[in-house]
């Protein structure tokens, strides 16, 4: 069917026996070598090498390049952000309504996962990649609650065993009690709010979680959240978290952590002081910069739009380029430096420093010696050709690994989580100044 299709769209004057060397198009004389999946690329380094028939090779050109670009691109993204919340911050890709269509959007749960995310909330992505997957209340579900007696199922058995109690019924008088601490008036939390918090406590009782700004916070979710989650506790239950989704997040993660060490501290509930807040609402670089420099309790963070789509840099620019053909190089001449193409089959070396840290990648040609640890080196980096430089490196590490010879895989692909354990090792192998977000020292080549 797809010879017949070709058929139809290539010029009439084609050659049949063009048709019929691509009926029986055969892959085992193509040999593929790559930088193993989650390493760090610095620019103009060739992370993928691809031998074989050029008329075979050069069909697999756009393939590969859409499997490598967006990934890779949604990969580094998501590594800034990381870098940006630091170890201890639970990232979440929640990105599925922006990205550019299903397939994009499995891409970014995937490659946010190896670039550093926790979760994502993304079923199917969990369910294809075994992601671990994450969400919390909508603000639709609670909006859909106007007051308690909606509530249908009511009562709940404490965890120890016993008679069931009426959910509803206690949260509404722990909701006087809080609120009396808090000194806020209790006819200022929606009734609504509390009967949607009391509906999901009592059909999730080991995994509530509060929504906490559909109303407003400080008068209305905030109360209504810890009434129902004390009543839990009464019960034997433990709340998970709270989500705020709008307004200054950093002051409101303070303002909301401060209320719970109180209401923890006055009902004698110690593991109330450190419910989970998460924070969502347009996250973005800028945003996790601020959350620094302004203090938070912020401990889970979903990102969406501002991971998917990219929008620092919405394309990666990935190349593919023929730089030898029966073993002789080829160079491509432009105008634009950049654009030129360096000639000749290649090995790439990564050549460390006795801190640990890469410190420079070397393209040599295949046919030359490798390096070693300890040995002089003249080298020439790309931007500076006229000047030879003497280096000598502490370790040297081939980049590239044999993946596809002989129509076979030669080298086991690894896992999901060993990809993104590589990626976050080969991250914190970087030294702080190339690994920093904003002017880094630019990296040798």
């Amino acid at each position: 069917a797809d010879v017949a299709y070709l058929r139809s769209v290539l010029p009439s004057t084609t050659e049949d026996a063009f048709f019929d060397y691509l009926a029986t198009l055969d892959t085992s004389e193509v040999t593929v070598s790559a930088v193993p999946e989650g390493s760090v690329v610095f620019a103009r380094v060739p992370f993928l090498q691809v031998k074989g028939p050029l008329l075979v090779v050069q069909l697999l050109e756009t393939t590969l390049l859409c499997l490598v670009n967006y990934a890779s691109l949604v990969a580094t993204n998501a590594a800034r952000f990381r870098l940006l919340a630091g170890p201890d911050v639970k990232l979440v890709e929640m990105g599925l309504r922006r990205a550019q269509g299903p397939d994009g959007a499995l891409s970014a749960s995937k490659y946010s996962y190896i670039g550093g995310f926790d979760y994502t909330s993304n079923v199917l992505a969990g369910k294809l990649y075994g992601i671990p997957v994450c969400g919390t209340i909508a603000h639709s579900f609670i909006m859909s609650f106007t007051s308690l007696e909606e509530v249908q199922l009511r009562k709940l058995p404490p965890l120890a065993g016993g008679e069931p109690v009426d959910l509803p019924a206690l949260a509404e008088s722990w909701l006087q009690r809080v609120c009396e601490l808090l000194q806020t008036p209790p006819e200022k939390a929606n009734r609504g709010e509390l009967a949607a918090f009391t509906s999901y406590a009592v059909t999730f009782p080991r995994n509530f979680q509060g929504l906490l700004d559909t109303y407003c916070v400080r008068r209305s979710g905030l109360p209504n959240f810890c009434a129902v989650a004390l009543a839990l506790h009464q019960l034997g239950y433990q709340a998970i978290g709270v989500r705020l989704d709008s307004g200054d997040l950093a002051q409101q993660s303070k303002e909301v952590r401060r209320v719970l060490r109180a209401c923890g501290a006055h009902f004698q509930v110690p593991w109330f002081e450190t419910i989970p807040i998460a924070v969502s609402n347009d996250i973005s670089e800028q945003s996790l910069e601020e959350f620094s420099r302004e203090g938070s309790e912020i401990d889970m963070i979903g990102v969406g739009t501002n991971l998917v789509t990219c929008p620092l840099q919405p394309s990666l620019g990935c190349i593919y380029k023929l730089v030898e053909v029966n073993g002789s190089p080829c160079l491509k001449l432009t105008e634009d430096e950049e654009k030129m193409t360096i000639p000749g089959s290649k090995t790439i070396y990564r050549l460390y420093d006795a801190a640990g840290h890469p410190f420079m990648d070397l393209m040599a040609l295949e046919e030359e010696p490798s390096p070693s640890a300890g040995q002089e080196l003249v080298v020439r980096v790309l931007g500076r050709l006229g000047e030879a430089s003497k280096i000598v490196p502490t370790t040297v590490e081939p980049l590239h690994r044999t993946y596809f010879r002989d129509g076979q895989m030669c080298e086991p692909l690894p896992s999901l989580p060993e990809v993104k354990s590589h990626a976050q090792a080969s991250l914190s192998l970087l030294n702080p100044a190339h690994r920093r977000l904003h002017e880094p020292q630019p990296y040798p080549v």
